[in-house]
């Protein structure tokens, strides 16, 4: 997939050459960019270097001799795709990336479901990417690659003989090293990150924990400016990379003619009533029961409330051939339920459910229509739903966001109100203090939100990971490196205390 470099990008990264970006499933840069996430982050660096996006097709097959990549070409981004067979998607993506990275990178070692057949077959698919890819590859490439599906890649990369910089860039939590360790055969698949150039994570907390065990468990040397120095005397640079979102591009969705009919149709429904807001794919780690009780709290707590605010909350399904999924879709059927029964009126339902996709302009109208947004998961790498509710509102009348202490994206909005998703009163304090917080002191906190988020948008992520891969890659070509950028301390900054008004 040779192609001409624009010139321009070298402003961007410092001259990094082509840019090849590896992740599990390959977005559409034409298709999907409108959807956010990763194929905003970095379509624009791909368009800008003519590089290519690598990864699975989504497309399963019986036959595993009919397994072959295929290419395409979408406004000069190279696709290169491959399909997995039925076992494989079983062992490498059903199973070791669904049933025991996620639960474990999310804290929930209790739902680790751990079989050596799903570790076999998740290697296997990394080595057999490895190998498509390879023949992909020029010598001048830098090479992206994107969270826990492929964290042996790097290695296996390199056992092909592969020089190039490699990045790997995590999406989810990085957890304590005794956490990391009640995974059996941690110790070989995290030493396989130490294989990659550059490390990138969403917090300093899952900085200092990857550090942390780097150096307890794998005898990893720490240095200066975040870098290892790995037993095998590899340089292994690391940083915190907080993802952000598209700003300008949400704020314009939010302001298109179907948005403004989606925000005039939310708000007759609602009436003259407050709307407090969630939207969260259907997952443990969002702590979507929890919330549902803290709602209760706050409904027994201040029953002035009553017939004056409606929770709507948007959940997608997701993974619904999980057990443990199915057993959470009921729990919170069965909670709304109990508090629509135990609460609602002839003209007023407390709580409204939404379970199915919602695109993202109707999202940017609810978002913009809601006086509250609840963020409360229980652990989250960063949470862009938080980012994208601050960018939606009307900055004449904002609504109050209100973010869990374990979310990523607490470590820097720190103007939102700060909860504690398992402390019931205290959410249901806060989203006491958000419904009358005063108009001025809505706008202060938006304001700086807004600066906030607009800061670490999507495109500096993409610009400074990147360029610190840049500086790796003049590093191996003996070139002295730049000043490290994103340094960060070695132990993560104390998080600030909530209180009681969780300010």
């Amino acid at each position: 997939m040779v192609v001409q470099k624009n010139s321009d990008f070298k402003q961007l990264t410092g001259s990094i050459g082509r840019l090849v970006v590896v992740s599990n499933r390959v977005a559409d840069p034409k298709r999907d960019r409108k959807a956010g996430g990763l194929a905003v982050a970095v379509g624009e660096t791909l368009a800008a270097t003519g590089g290519g996006w690598f990864g699975w097709s989504g497309n399963v097959r019986s036959d595993a001799a009919d397994v072959k990549p295929v290419v395409r070409n979408v406004d000069g981004i190279h696709i290169v795709t491959i399909d997995l067979t039925n076992e494989e998607l079983a062992g490498f993506y059903q199973g070791f990336a669904n049933q025991c990275l996620w639960p474990l990178l999310h804290y929930r070692m209790d739902l680790v479901q751990f079989e050596r057949d799903f570790l076999l077959q998740y290697r296997a698919v990394n080595r057999r990417f490895a190998t498509a890819l390879e023949r992909f590859l020029g010598p001048d490439d830098i090479i992206w690659i994107h969270d826990l599906h492929l964290l042996p890649l790097g290695k296996e990369l390199r056992r092909l003989g592969c020089k190039q910089p490699i990045g790997f860039f995590l999406h989810v939590p990085f957890p304590p090293p005794e956490v990391v360790a009640a995974l059996p055969g941690h110790a070989e698949l995290m030493r396989d990150m130490l294989a990659f150039d550059l490390v990138g994570f969403q917090t300093q907390h899952d900085l200092f924990c990857f550090r942390s065990y780097a150096r307890k468990e794998l005898g990893a040397r720490l240095l200066e400016h975040d870098a290892l120095k790995a037993p095998s005397g590899h340089l292994v640079a690391s940083g915190v990379f907080p993802v952000g979102i598209d700003v300008d591009m949400f704020v314009a969705l939010g302001k298109t003619a179907e948005a403004r009919r989606e925000f005039a149709h939310l708000r007759e429904s609602v009436g003259e009533r407050d709307l407090v807001v969630g939207v969260d794919r259907l997952d443990y780690s969002k702590g979507l029961t929890r919330r549902l009780m803290a709602y209760r709290r706050f409904l027994n707590s201040y029953p002035e409330n009553h017939n004056k605010v409606v929770f709507l909350q948007v959940t997608p399904p997701s993974r619904e051939t999980v057990d443990s999924y199915a057993i959470m879709k009921r729990e919170l059927e069965r909670l709304e339920g109990e508090i629509n029964g135990e609460f609602a009126e002839f003209d007023w339902t407390p709580v409204r459910c939404v379970r199915r996709a919602v695109s993202r302009t109707k999202l940017a109208a609810l978002y913009r229509a809601s006086k509250v947004g609840l963020v409360t998961p229980l652990r989250d790498g960063m949470n862009l739903v938080a980012k994208e509710y601050v960018a939606a509102q009307d900055e004449d009348d904002p609504g109050v966001l209100i973010l869990s202490q374990f979310a990523g994206a607490a470590e820097a909005m720190e103007q939102a109100l700060i909860v504690n998703p398992y402390d019931k009163d205290q959410v249901a304090e806060a989203l006491q203090t958000a419904i009358k917080m005063p108009l001025e002191e809505r706008r202060t906190r938006h304001e700086s939100l807004l600066t906030t988020i607009r800061t670490q948008d999507v495109h500096a992520w993409s610009k400074a990971f990147l360029s610190r891969l840049a500086n790796c890659k003049a590093r191996s070509n003996g070139d002295p490196p730049a000043q490290a950028r994103n340094a960060v301390p070695t132990r993560p900054a104390r998080k600030r205390k909530a209180t009681k008004e969780a300010n």
